[in-house]
């Protein structure tokens, strides 16, 4: 599979944790950037690495507007949708590399 296409994806701390989402055009490197805290901000400060839920789009204008909807959900939604395909909140990154 190719990863470089376009992703939203959800970052925690812990399970239960502190969630991030974003959009990226290559999931490998940009959860990469995450991990090794290449870039300052959110995702550095409050120690949020691990990728738990990813959805691949077909073009970045859909992945854009599903991370802008994923952002208005209630935590309760976001929790139920990663649990639904990851219920342990397990890494999924190295499972792509």
């Amino acid at each position: 599979m190719d990863w470089r296409q376009p992703c939203v994806y959800m970052l925690a701390s812990c399970k239960n944790g502190t969630l991030y989402i974003g959009v990226t055009s290559d999931l490998l490197r940009r959860v990469w950037q995450h991990k090794t805290r290449a870039v300052e901000g959110f995702t550095h400060r409050y120690n949020v690495h691990l990728l738990v839920w990813y959805e691949l789009h077909p073009t970045m204008e859909s992945a854009i507007l599903r991370e802008k909807t994923l952002k208005g959900w209630k935590r309760a939604w976001k929790n139920r949708l990663i649990e639904g395909e990851n219920p342990e909140w397990c890494d999924l990154y190295p499972a792509l590399s």
